[in-house]
């Protein structure tokens, strides 16, 4: 179907992005990568990432993402001529380097994405793909998709989309759908150095259970997500008394604060064994010691979509319902519970993901696509 609209299969595809730079958000589009791989196993596949923080932590991460053959940031602010020969440079450099025969605008608005992909058709001869949001968008592309609201009721999806979602409303014009297709990540070898190390480290055998937690929501505009410290203690007491977990809290280096405020309430439950890891981790040692958990805790942040992309069985706590970034993936539950009363609810959703037995929390890790 998708080989018929092209006339013939891509062999290098070159893919734009334009929006935030956090890992959740780079994560999710793992989803489309996968249904790229799937369609043209032969096919290998690059990113172009326009952003206005480039050198984000994120990057490291994606950088060595085994779906990916090559990932390229370029700043996208250009509020001068010399900014925009800055950007049309480096553009024409990553885009050069891959030499695309099919390019997918993966952004539903902008001029910058939609310009640059017909700019890719000229130079490289290339296919292009992406989405007709506006009047007169589709005459950048070759092939156009839909507007994402008539993309949901097509098949009749919630609105506004699931954020895994999005990116398929691009893929629909090449005839690829989502297909229940969840987000992916593995451990590389610093993943996996890490999460050996962490276990030797702390006398830790390779049966011992873990139960990791990641509080999160440290910079200002995140506070409103972040759990409730006495919920979480709660929780995070019950399951180590039933279970025998070691907790492994995570955390960047300027959420050590509120780390130490839930260890200091969670003092009520002394004796059981506890690991602050915040600020101690790279994105890809975080990798290794989220995979090495038997259950992952967590806001809605970086790392709870990590844990969903390794398969690690993740309890999402939000405050309130935020359903776009709820991931529904039998080895993840997301809960809405902003006080300690919800906390059976949790201790429930923490019951049937741990019921799911993963004994062996590390698939082999390999580095590149």
């Amino acid at each position: 179907m998708s080989e018929r609209q092209l006339s013939i299969a891509p062999r290098r595809i070159l893919m734009l992005k334009g929006h935030s730079a956090g890992v959740g958000d780079l994560l999710r589009s793992s989803a489309a990568w996968r249904g790229l791989r799937d369609a043209w196993p032969a096919a290998t596949l690059h990113l172009l990432f326009l952003t206005r923080d480039p050198g984000a932590a994120a990057e490291e991460l994606i950088r060595q993402h085994h779906l990916l053959r090559s990932f390229d940031v370029v700043d996208k602010r250009t509020r001068t001529l010399a900014d925009w020969r800055r950007f049309l440079r480096e553009a024409r450099a990553a885009a050069d380097r891959v030499r695309p025969d099919l390019v997918i605008d993966f952004e539903p608005n902008g001029l910058r994405t939609s310009a640059l992909a017909a700019w890719l058709r000229w130079r490289h001869g290339a296919k292009t793909v992406g989405i007709a949001t506006q009047p007169g968008r589709g005459w950048f592309y070759r092939l156009a998709a839909v507007a994402p609201p008539k993309f949901a009721a097509a098949r009749q999806l919630s609105w506004p989309l699931e954020y895994t979602n999005r990116d398929f409303v691009a893929l629909s014009a090449l005839g690829l759908e989502r297909a229940g297709r969840a987000i992916e990540l593995r451990e590389t070898e610093a993943g996996r150095a890490f999460r050996l190390a962490l276990r030797a480290r702390h006398d830790l055998p390779e049966t011992a259970p873990l139960l990791g937690l990641n509080i999160g929501c440290g910079t200002p505009d995140a506070v409103n997500k972040r759990p409730n410290l006495r919920l979480l203690s709660e929780l995070v007491g019950a399951l180590q008394r039933e279970r025998g977990l070691t907790l492994v809290l995570t955390g960047a280096p300027f959420e050590r604060a509120v780390n130490a405020e839930f260890l200091q309430l969670h003092g009520a439950h002394s004796g059981t064994p506890v690991i602050d890891l915040a600020g101690q981790t790279s994105l890809l040692e975080l990798v290794g010691a989220i995979n090495a958990c038997e259950l992952f805790l967590s806001s809605d942040s970086g790392p709870f979509h990590m844990a969903v992309a390794l398969g690690v069985p993740a309890l999402g706590i939000f405050n309130w319902d935020n359903w776009p970034h709820y991931h529904h993936d039998r080895w993840v539950r997301c809960r809405v519970a902003p006080t300690p009363d919800d906390l059976p609810a949790l201790r429930e959703a923490a019951r049937e993901l741990l019921a799911l037995n993963r004994r062996d929390p590390a698939p082999a890790g390999v580095v590149g696509g």
